[in-house]
């Protein structure tokens, strides 16, 4: 067994999820690849076609195409929401900017559990409009899957265009990642991994976005509702080792990945996550530069510019119950051994 698999084996004994899939390379492609386990704990073995829920790493992949329109001219990091969204001119998130969103530094409150009281589209978001700072926009790093919500309705406004077509059109097809969507067709949700046996729906979710909000939303927002596939997820590794080729120019892939809040006491780039002075959510042995984004559902995709390498890794860890922290240990044994992977020779 390799090094790799050997952790990835080790959470499924300790039940920490049913499967589990992993890739880590550079910008030519997987130096390691492979996958362990069944899509759920009665299901059929994995085979390499099987789709994730990428939960909050929807995230990174949406700012990507806040970037391109940046890039673009059809906004800026400094537009406001107000700017874009009426509805918010005269409301306490008027003034906030998309780099305040994007670094989550807009004051707009974490995880809140909106669904619960409020159960369309239209009731939710207005609840999202409505929501209190919880802090003076620019003076605190505080996680927000509000914040995205607003940024995804952003990029709407700015072009005219849904979330996911954008996504697709300045992202996925770019890249070639055909088998990355939202919303999963009948057909899709037969390859996809189970999550949680949801006590809020009554049943095991399968091909359905496991985060709750998103659900409401009708399965797209700029803060979940991605679906992928382990090739699919190489194809956004090896683009970002190289420097965003095909998705962004250069300077703003650099702009992108840089750290914006290290004078707040934590590292935030823009829709990326950095590594902490105390580390990272996968650990410390990605260099001080690297960056990346977790997800709910088990889910991560990591980057260290300095050693040109990725890391993916995909999992069910709430399958069939979000309850334990199982993953914490998975996520830093697999980063270890992925940084202790040799760089492949000249004559490879």
């Amino acid at each position: 067994m390799s090094a790799l698999a050997e952790p990835i084996a080790a959470g499924r004994e300790q039940h920490v999820y049913s499967g589990a899939a992993w890739s880590v390379g550079g910008a030519d492609g997987p130096l390691d690849r492979g996958r362990h386990g069944t899509r759920s704990w009665d299901g059929p073995t994995l085979d390499g076609g099987e789709l994730w829920d990428l939960a909050s790493v929807t995230k990174p992949v949406v700012g990507l195409a806040v970037m391109a329109l940046v890039e673009r001219g059809a906004l800026t990091l400094d537009s406001t929401v107000g700017d874009l969204l009426p509805g918010y001119r005269d409301g306490d998130k008027a003034d906030l900017t998309v780099r305040q969103l994007l670094t989550h530094t807009s004051g707009i409150p974490g995880q809140v559990p909106l669904y619960r009281d409020h159960p369309t589209r239209a009731s939710l978001l207005e609840a999202v409009r409505l929501l209190p700072l919880t802090a003076r926009p620019g003076t605190r790093v505080q996680y927000s899957s509000q914040g995205f919500i607003i940024l995804g309705l952003i990029a709407e406004a700015a072009t005219g265009q849904p979330l996911d077509t954008l996504v697709d059109q300045l992202v996925c097809a770019p890249l070639g990642m055909r088998q990355t969507f939202f919303r999963p067709s009948p057909a899709h949700r037969a390859r996809a991994v189970a999550t949680e046996d949801c006590p809020w729906r009554g049943r095991l979710v399968t091909g359905e976005v496991h985060d709750e909000n998103a659900v409401v939303l009708g399965g797209v927002g700029g803060h979940a509702g991605l679906f992928t596939t382990l090739d699919d997820m190489e194809l956004l590794g090896a683009a970002l080792v190289g420097d965003g080729r095909g998705v962004l120019r250069p300077e703003t892939f650099a702009l992108m990945t840089a750290a914006h809040t290290d004078h707040l006491g934590l590292r935030r780039a823009l829709a990326w996550q950095g590594r902490d002075v105390v580390g990272s959510p996968v650990g410390t042995a990605f260099g001080p530069d690297s960056y990346g984004h977790t997800g709910f559902t088990g889910t991560s995709l990591w980057v260290d510019p300095a050693a040109k390498r990725y890391a993916v890794l995909l999992t069910n860890r709430v399958h069939p119950t979000r309850d334990g922290d199982g993953i914490t240990a998975v996520r830093r044994a697999f980063h270890t051994a992925a940084a202790a992977l040799p760089a492949p020779s000249p004559a490879d």
